[in-house]
């Protein structure tokens, strides 16, 4: 800790004799009229590069060596890095004595043309430069060198404590943890792009809701102070979503931002994205079938050849279709080698549970048994995409009774890479049995499960009025970036994860 003092108490040192100077060390603005990235790959060797054009660009000092009366950097312009040349007979004394006083993670904005170096370098010859804005506290020290034809990094910032919470810095110091994110905005662009050109409306539903449901979790709960009324942070929009294909827009979709109370782990955060899209007169044949085709468009736009088959965690992942369809049940029969009964045993499954060492307790119904011994027998050995299909009914209380069997429901999850990334019904639109449905998940609150759904009345009237046969699911993002993007952690696509609170120092 002393020694960070000492280098802010330097930089701040340096920050006084700039001011001194009288140079504003935080100017309002500077016009940018180039782009590193592309001013590097277009420039073209003419033999006098004093008279090409002229270019300004901003951005982060990321190497800084001075010799005598010339200096070079490499500036960062969020997009690129480009080397500048500074000689104090181009840029006058007082700049050049700026130049002196200036560190690595100081902005600077820079006027010149480009010339090639020596060594081959593409390179900004500087005329004018003005600080935009001094950097009190040193940046982590990312040394790179080009070897052959190819560039080593050494001393990589990949401490995940500072990345996650100070994520500025991660995106600073590791320039590809940008190309995460972009990429992330171009999986969501492209999900846009399919689902309007399916004639579907974007909507916006509420964050705050006076009855949270559409899922199995604990909400988040606040208190509005002038309505004197508990609010809950929603864990899902579904409910929301099927109100409004009662009210006749029969295609609707949402990027959601969802919040549950639970754990942390690699594929789980507590505030989260999910896209939910909802289809009148469809069933949960036509959303398999739609989730697929949507999916493998999105990898197609977003890694072009690359996304018919992607790399994650070691494993290859094959996106070409048609993709497999399993019940559930017959699923973890294979796995276990016996039948599972349905309507479902509970004491047949706590029998399977003790015989293979996992522990239940009288709080778990059927349902949650069995979601025990398929994520810790099954899901993780889904590594190419597989629809998991026809639930247990005790587990599904928004979903549709299977036509042929009413002891299931007619629900499908989409698991790759040992993950769930989607989870879709034929939407229940029975009101009396979704009373029934729910005051069933009632009960099993009142025995303890926190994570049972609440029974709301103002969808059961929504109901009543009339809700057509339709299809619907979420489909996480986050878990989408992951695998699209070859990230390990939930974390690694989210820009700012939920974190332990940081310790005083």
């Amino acid at each position: 800790m002393e020694e960070k003092h000492k280098l802010i108490q330097v930089r701040q040192e340096k920050l006084e004799e700039i001011q001194k100077m009288g140079v504003n060390p935080y100017p309002y603005s500077f016009k940018v009229n180039g782009r590193a990235r592309e001013m590097v790959a277009g420039f073209m060797d003419t033999g006098k590069p004093e008279e090409g054009p002229v270019y300004s660009i901003a951005g982060r000092i990321m190497s800084l060596r001075g010799k005598g009366k010339v200096t070079f950097a490499h500036i960062d312009d969020g997009g690129g890095r480009i080397q500048i040349y500074v000689r104090q007979e181009d840029v006058g004394q007082k700049t050049y004595d700026l130049v002196n006083l200036l560190d690595l993670g100081d902005i600077i904005g820079v006027e010149g043309y480009l010339f090639r170096t020596h060594t081959g370098e593409i390179t900004i010859c500087v005329k004018k430069l003005t600080l935009l804005a001094k950097s009190i506290r040193q940046l982590p020290i990312v040394k790179e060198k080009v070897v052959g034809d190819h560039k080593e990094v050494y001393d990589k910032v990949e401490d995940k404590e500072l990345r996650y919470r100070q994520r500025y810095v991660d995106l600073i110091v590791n320039p590809e943890v940008k190309d995460v994110f972009r990429a992330r905005a171009r999986i969501m662009n492209s999900v846009r792009a399919f689902l309007d050109s399916k004639g579907f409306l974007e909507v916006d539903t509420p964050v705050l809701q006076p009855i949270y449901g559409g899922a199995a979790a604990r909400p988040f709960t606040t208190h509005h102070h002038a309505l004197d009324s508990r609010l809950f942070l929603r864990i899902s929009n579904e409910l929301y979503l099927k109100r409004l294909v009662v009210g006749g827009l029969n295609r609707v979709y949402e990027f959601s931002r969802d919040f549950r109370n639970e754990g942390l782990d690699r594929s789980h955060n507590p505030e989260f994205t999910m896209l939910e899209f909802y289809q009148a007169y469809v069933d949960y044949y036509e959303i398999m079938d739609m989730v697929e085709e949507m999916i493998s468009f999105v990898a197609a736009e977003v890694l072009g050849e690359k996304g018919k088959e992607i790399e994650w965690q070691g494993k290859r992942i094959n996106l070409a279709g048609p993709w497999p369809r399993r019940a559930i049940i017959d699923l973890l029969g294979e796995k276990i080698g016996a039948r599972i009964s349905v309507p479902l045993d509970r004491e047949q499954l706590v029998q399977i549970c003790r015989r293979l060492g996992l522990e239940t307790d009288s709080r778990m119904g059927s349902g949650k048994i069995l979601d025990k011994l398929f994520g810790e027998l099954v899901e993780h050995e889904l590594t190419n995409p597989t629809m998991v299909m026809d639930y247990p009914l005790e587990t599904s209380p928004l979903a549709k009774r299977h036509r042929d069997n009413p002891d299931l429901v007619e629900r499908f999850e989409l698991i790759i890479g040992g993950m769930e990334i989607a989870n879709a019904f034929s939407e229940l639109n029975d009101p009396l049995d979704q009373r029934k449905r729910f005051e069933a998940q009632m009960r099993l609150r009142d025995l303890g499960d926190e994570e049972a759904q609440v029974l709301d009345e103002d969808y059961l009237r929504a109901m009543e009025y009339g809700l057509p046969p339709t299809g619907g699911v979420g489909i996480g993002i986050d878990r989408l970036t992951m695998l699209l993007t070859g990230q390990e952690s939930i974390k690694d696509v989210i820009l700012f994860p939920t974190l332990r609170p940081e310790e005083a120092k």
